[in-house]
């Protein structure tokens, strides 16, 4: 008798195989898809940064001094209120939250992954994203955690 087909042990040696090349697999893409989501962050840190350079350029200083204003959260953008804005804390249309801290030349804009309250899917731990910009010198650092 000729039989064609696969034995039972075969198919479930296949079936291992393939569960084992999809548990690697997943993480991998895990990984990759969090990665991409760093770009988000990315994307508005440099526009943090361009509005941080325009106010460094018309006032010659970050902070304040007379009568010209500090940068800060709302001059760059960030809030809470208005739609349109740079989230300053987790919001559903996000993955980060944003913040600035400045110096008399410096600018260190950070993006947070957000672990609650975000855009679905939220981050297992704390990842950050920080854009550090000398504006006297013109030198950009970036830092952080999970987005290297």
């Amino acid at each position: 008798m000729n039989r064609k087909g696969f034995t039972l042990l075969e198919l479930v040696v296949v079936i291992i195989i393939l569960g084992i090349l999809a548990t690697l697999g997943i993480g991998q893409y895990m990984t990759m898809v969090e990665r991409s989501r760093g770009a988000e962050a990315r994307n508005i840190l440099g526009q943090i940064r361009g509005t941080a350079a325009a106010h460094y350029l018309q006032y010659n200083s970050l902070t304040p001094g007379g009568s010209d204003p500090s940068f800060s959260n709302a001059r760059a953008g960030i809030g809470t209120t208005a739609s349109g804005m740079i989230p300053a804390a987790c919001s559903l249309s996000h993955y980060f939250s944003y913040g600035v801290a400045v110096g008399a030349s410096t600018v260190a804009a950070t993006a947070s992954r957000c672990t609650g309250a975000g855009k679905v899917p939220n981050a297992s731990g704390a990842l950050s994203l920080v854009l550090t910009s000398n504006l006297n010198t013109g030198s950009d650092t970036w830092s952080g955690t999970g987005y290297q």
